[in-house]
């Protein structure tokens, strides 16, 4: 039980710092963007952009169809422009907190413009198809790194 409320206040208080950085993040002009004039720099304007993608897959995903989203996913560095490095690997933590994700994928960019633009590309929406009738879940955050 203590192991609970401890748990509970950690992620009570995880969100509160959350709202309290969304809510100190510097204003958006009308189109959107930031008004900072480092906003997609990274740190010092130096860093780069990291797009981190975590995958859960069905149960009934079969270990060739796992393999078919791997190799499409690895094939996306080759394909689409502006993708730096990709990385990826299984789970193998021992924490056990994976929540059912078992792949991470880890794609570097130099802009927000690059990552963007792989958003978008074809390559990636016929990845898409690949992975879409074998995947449960998916978690997707983006960084910058700090240097």
């Amino acid at each position: 039980m203590n192991k609970l409320l401890l748990c509970s206040a950690a992620v009570f208080a995880l969100g509160l710092l959350t709202v309290a950085w969304v809510s100190s993040a510097p204003a958006a002009d009308a189109s959107g963007k930031s008004n900072n004039p480092a906003a997609g720099l990274g740190h010092n304007g130096k860093g780069e952009l990291h797009h981190v993608v975590a995958l859960k897959f069905k149960e009934s995903a079969t270990p060739e169809q796992i393999k078919a989203v791997e190799q499409a996913f690895e094939a996306l560095k080759q394909k689409v422009d502006g993708v730096k490095s990709l990385k990826w690997g299984t789970n193998v933590s021992p924490e056990k907190l994976n929540k059912g994700f078992t792949h991470a994928f880890v794609l570097t960019f130099a802009s927000e413009a690059d990552r963007d633009a792989y958003l978008v590309h074809p390559a990636h929406k016929d990845f898409g198809k690949t992975l879409g009738p074998v995947m449960a879940d998916v978690f997707v955050i983006d960084f910058w790194s700090k240097e």
